[in-house]
């Protein structure tokens, strides 16, 4: 969830709804959430890492693989946007009102984990780029650092961010711009079939995965939308396509101008290969700390909406709001979360976790759709259609690639 939808949707999902303006278009509202949501620390730090292990070819592989997932994906979720209004939670809004909230429940725990756990990832990336700055400076205390503030921003008020995020994205843009202009010499040794030295390929593909999401953004806005049935749909395609084509280029200039033994073994390959560093570096910052923000705002706001209904136990302490509409219990107990998560795990570990919970949520909303649409609901009637069998392949890919990444963990 983004730090721009998570705190709007906050903010009009209680309270009296006459403060809630219809104001935001498909740029604003849904294209710029999205996209500074699906750029962030795994394009910066991890792609380089998915080229020198499978190649070229095998990079475009993994990434249409996750991209047909979140087509498939956004094409259900604007159906289904354009039949119902999304409150609280996103995705837990629109299965709890699709398939009552058992369902919703059994859906709304694993995405708020993944979003706690985005959170934990989002920091561990910002430390790394904090750490090429100044090497000097002790990873666990940046990273303790850096919660402190977030957690800080969160339990008072994150609203004053929503203005920035058209500057980050401009800090993002000017990034990738001083990486498209490297002034590297071409690496003649360019690998199209990588031999997957350090993982094999769905191991690849977990840790590259949560690059891709970050497509319910948009979403979450809907009661703040102009036209959310023409918005939603337009803007969440089109910074899919958009990212779509940015990590294939990125892969296709790691792949031409960076040998494969440096992809591996330098996680910060795109910043040494750049024609300025230093704004690559900002690029990492920016991405990650936006990002880390917005799932520390947004992931309470899943929890709370969870107790409101009462499907998480200690829902009475987690539905509970402060004076100024916080989530503050949700808060606490998300960050609690968060930094024990930072302190047992890495990004790699914590990338592949994160893909299992997000497969798991995208896959359940697929079915959604893919049911409403099999049983011929007289209340399913959006202005957004899809092909049934679009529904189906997301739902299928999801359970399919469960299995392949990890048989256990996806049984359970």
């Amino acid at each position: 969830m983004n730090l721009f939808s998570a705190l709007k949707s906050g903010s009009s999902s209680h309270g009296n709804g006459s403060h809630s303006v219809r104001h935001l278009g498909t740029f604003g509202g849904v294209f710029t959430p999205d996209v500074l949501t699906i750029l962030g620390v795994i394009m910066y730090l991890r792609l380089g890492w998915v080229v020198g292990n499978a190649g070229l070819l095998g990079a475009v592989a993994i990434i249409l693989l996750a991209k047909a997932v979140t087509i498939c994906t956004g094409l259900s979720m604007a159906s289904i946007t354009t039949n119902i209004k999304i409150g609280a939670g996103g995705a837990y809004s629109i299965i709890s009102k699709s398939l009552g909230l058992e369902a919703g429940g059994s859906i709304g725990i694993p995405f708020y984990i993944s979003q706690t756990l985005s959170a934990a990832l989002y920091i561990i990336g910002f430390t790394e780029g904090w750490i090429r700055i100044f090497p000097g400076h002790t990873p666990i205390i940046v990273s303790a650092v850096a919660w402190l503030v977030l957690l800080g921003v969160s339990y008072t008020s994150a609203k004053f961010a929503i203005r920035i995020q058209y500057i980050i994205m401009g800090i993002i843009a000017l990034s990738l711009f001083s990486v498209y202009l490297t002034p590297v010499e071409p690496n003649r040794e360019m690998v199209l079939i990588g031999s997957f030295e350090s993982a094999d390929f769905w191991r690849v593909f977990a840790i590259f995965f949560p690059a891709v999401t970050g497509i319910m953004a948009g979403a979450n806005m809907s009661g703040e939308l102009r036209e959310p049935r023409k918005a939603i749909p337009y803007g969440t395609l089109s910074a899919i396509f958009v990212t779509m084509i940015i990590y294939i280029s990125l892969a296709y200039l790691s792949a031409k101008f960076i040998s494969p033994e440096e992809l591996r073994s330098n996680q910060m390959a795109l910043v040494d290969n750049s024609l300025f560093g230093p704004l690559v570096i900002a690029g990492i910052l920016a991405a990650t700390f936006s990002s880390a923000l917005g799932s520390m705002v947004g992931a309470p706001r899943i929890l709370h909406a969870l107790a409101e209904q009462k499907t998480v136990p200690f829902h009475r302490i987690f539905s509970l709001r402060a004076a100024n509409n916080e989530p503050r219990n949700a808060i606490i107990f998300t960050g609690v979360v968060v930094i024990i998560s930072i302190a047992a795990g890495n990004l790699d570990a914590l990338a592949s976790l994160i893909t299992m919970f997000f497969l798991i949520t995208y896959g359940i909303l697929n079915l959604v759709v893919f049911i409403q649409q099999s049983m011929h609901m007289i209340s399913f009637r959006p202005t957004f259609r899809v092909p049934r069998f679009i529904p189906f392949f997301g739902a299928a890919s999801c359970i399919v690639i469960m299995f392949l990444i990890n048989p256990a963990f996806s049984v359970v």
